[in-house]
Parts: structure tokens; sequence; C-alpha cells
């Protein structure tokens, strides 16, 4: 009788362990995340807000550094356009980690660096949501921040 309960809990350990795992990106989709990412960041540097609609969920929320929330599509790239003018710069994304919560939907995380005209640049990191649709990969939440100062 004590064996059941033991038999149990044993049978739940190895069920959700094997659903808390990581699923492991091949080689093919890991390309995709990497195509995703340079052509969100293509997009803010030439401004092109016709390859921004292509890679964004219309339901896109983006969270970034300065605490400025956008939200939806129509929002989010207003508030992209707006931002690419006031912080010019060639923008470079380096793809740190992906890693995937199911086969449709992942988190890739980035260090996001813009270099100003000036010679100086920002250093951040951002993170982003991305989901499997009909058509392609797609970034449906971004969230940028600013690393604060040694304390």
């Amino acid at each position: 009788m004590k064996t059941i309960p033991l038999y149990i809990i044993f049978n739940l350990i190895v069920t959700f362990s094997l659903f808390a795992q990581n699923q492991i990106p091949s080689e093919e989709i890991k390309q995709k995340m990497y195509s995703l990412i340079d052509d969100y960041a293509q997009s803010r540097e030439r401004k092109d807000t016709v390859l921004l609609k292509s890679i964004l969920t219309p339901d896109i929320d983006q969270l970034v550094s300065s605490g400025e929330w956008r939200m939806g599509i129509a929002g989010s790239i207003k508030g992209m356009m707006r931002s690419s003018s006031s912080n010019p710069g060639k923008r470079k994304l380096t793809i740190e980690n992906i890693r995937f919560l199911n086969s449709e939907v992942g988190i890739v995380d980035a260090r996001y660096e813009i270099q100003n005209a000036n010679g100086t640049s920002r250093k951040m990191w951002s993170t982003f949501i991305v989901v499997h649709t009909k058509e392609r990969w797609k970034i449906t939440a971004i969230r940028n921040m600013l690393p604060a100062g040694q304390q």
C-alpha cells in the first residue's frame, strides 16, 4: 500500500521534469532567430516600417529603458520610429541566449548597442519574446534594459 503513493510521486516528478526541460532549437530555427533579430535591427536603423510590420505581431508590446510601455503594433512602431530619430546611430544586437518554452514560443536575449555619431555608445540588454505564426517567426514582446552602474 505504501508503494502506490511513492509510485505516483515518482511519476509526477519525472513528468514535471520532462516538461520543465528547455527545448533545444535546431540550427535551422536558431538561424531564423538570428535573421529575425537582424531584421529588427535593420528595420530600426533604416526606419523601415514595412519590414517592422512584417516581423511584429499585431499585439506586440515593448517596455523600453526609459520606462515607456508601447502597446500594440501602431503604438510600438510609432515609438520605435520616434526613438530611432531621437537616438540615431548604428544598432547592433548580439544574441547571447535562445530558449524555447515550446515549439512555438521562444525567448531571445541579446546585447543591444547603439553606436552614436559622436563615437559614444549606449549599451543595453534586450529580451525578445518570439512566436511562430502561420507566416514566420515574429516578435510579440520586447523588454529593453539599461543596466544600472555598480553599487
